[in-house]
């Protein structure tokens, strides 16, 4: 049987639409944020800025190498979770997580993070592009308890309007930004 040219181009062209409009985890990755590791001292400050303590569970999403996670069980005696999509950064940060001596205190996760569950957060720490954040509000409002607190590094979350706002000069003498909001 021949099919006619018209036919077989409508066919290929709607299988081609079809296959680039499938989400996949490099195009994920690539719409939440790149990876780019926050300075140490930027670190200390988000940190601090939600109030971090021994009681805390802090998850990082897009937690690339581990080190929000890692410092807030090394400095502030809190458990932690860190999700990033990429299996190598998560492995990096086991390593890390090990070498710091706190993997009993911490987890990390390949997972994208629109689907993480965040229910037992007490702090959310971000570092993703503005859009992302945009994306995530709805999934942190449904999920995250009253009282918890979101920090941003960089990026609002939309129009929600942050509790604080903190700008400063890190070491490296780059102006930063962190957005602080708690959850009503």
């Amino acid at each position: 049987m021949r099919v006619p040219l018209d036919a077989l181009a409508a066919g290929l062209l709607a299988a081609l639409l079809t296959l680039a409009a499938a989400p996949t985890a490099a195009a994920q990755t690539a719409v939440l944020a790149p990876y780019s590791p926050t300075p140490m001292d930027v670190v200390e400050r988000m940190l601090r800025l939600a109030g971090v303590g021994p009681k805390d569970v802090v998850y990082d999403l897009g937690s690339g190498d581990g080190r929000i996670v890692i410092a807030a069980a090394q400095k502030f005696g809190a458990r932690g979770v860190g999700i990033d999509i990429s299996p190598a950064l998560v492995r990096e940060a086991q390593t890390r997580a090990r070498q710091a001596d706190v993997e009993s205190q911490v987890t990390f996760r390949v997972q994208d993070a629109m689907t993480v569950d965040v229910s037992d957060a007490t702090v959310v720490t971000l570092y993703l592009l503005a859009a992302s954040n945009v994306k995530l509000r709805p999934v942190l409002m449904r999920t995250l308890r009253p009282g918890t607190r979101i920090v941003a590094h960089n990026y609002p979350i939309g129009d929600w309007e942050p509790d604080v706002v903190d700008t400063f000069t890190d070491a490296a003498g780059t102006t930063r930004t962190l957005f602080l909001w708690t959850v009503k």
